[in-house]
């Protein structure tokens, strides 16, 4: 799977949403950018997202009771291992009572007066096709970032053997991976495309949203998987050294590459 700055599959026709609005879901991983993507998306004049709702970075999987969050699946690094937590339009949570209480809870944060509606949560990376049953009309910025990068960062919340990790980052993408035919309108962006290019990257995302492109409004840090890569490399401890390092390569590396990264190479 190739992945541009920013590849999409748009459909020609949306049907309208609640009160007229478009809804745009963030999804990736935890440590994978989402925030950064998601503040970089909130600022534009003519979308609303969640901002200062208490709950942890303003997802909304936290501000909702209609499904099931992350954390009751096992959290960072570990719900995407439970096929409970994989939610697509066959889950009987889909219906219209459902998304009428879902769109109620969550306007509660938004303001209603833009036309487009905009929540961020890891797990929606394996709920597309649910969110997409319940509002037809959305539209899925997915962010990925190098797995090593992720497993590293998400294993300082979740201590968990690091090849566990890179498993996770495998499996829930691979759930994606297979749901995406399923979805109408759908961009892929790397984290590393949006840290070194940012201006490029967030011009094809206001022209996959059909909005108009303003400058970016949040500050970007670049260099940061190197930190991470420096881990990998050199071992230590708790970390995959020698012997293992090599063997979780060997067995995880092609389904890696799917992605355009490489636990051997690093660099995408």
């Amino acid at each position: 799977m190739t992945h541009p700055s920013a590849t999409s599959d748009r459909a020609a026709t949306a049907a309208p949403g609640p009160a007229g609005h478009r809804f745009v879901f963030v999804c990736g991983l935890h440590r994978s950018g989402t925030s950064l993507l998601f503040q970089a998306l909130r600022a534009h004049p003519e979308v609303s997202g969640f901002t200062d709702t208490g709950a942890p970075e303003d997802e909304g999987q936290h501000l909702q009771d209609i499904y099931p969050p992350a954390r009751l699946y096992g959290g960072p690094g570990r719900f995407g291992f439970d096929p409970r937590a994989h939610l697509t339009e066959d889950s009987s949570l889909v219906s219209e009572a459902n998304r009428d209480a879902l769109f109620a809870a969550w306007s509660r944060y938004w303001d209603l007066n833009q036309p487009v509606l905009l929540e961020k949560s890891p797990p929606n990376l394996i709920r597309t096709r649910f969110l997409q049953a319940l509002f037809p009309e959305s539209r899925f910025v997915v962010l990925t970032r190098h797995p090593v990068a992720v497993a590293l960062a998400t294993r300082k919340w979740q201590p968990a053997p690091l090849a566990r990790h890179l498993r996770h980052w495998i499996v829930c993408h691979e759930w994606y991976e297979r749901d995406a035919p399923h979805l109408r309108d759908k961009v892929v962006v790397r984290y590393e495309d949006l840290v070194a290019r940012p201006g490029e990257v967030m011009e094809g995302l206001w022209d996959f949203l059909g909005l108009p492109a303003i400058p970016l409004a949040v500050p970007v840090r670049q260099g940061v998987n190197e930190r991470y890569f420096a881990q990998w490399r050199e071992g230590g401890r708790g970390l995959v050294r020698g012997r293992l390092r090599a063997r979780l390569v060997r067995r995880l590396e092609p389904a890696v590459r799917r992605w355009d990264y490489s636990l051997e190479a690093l660099s995408p």
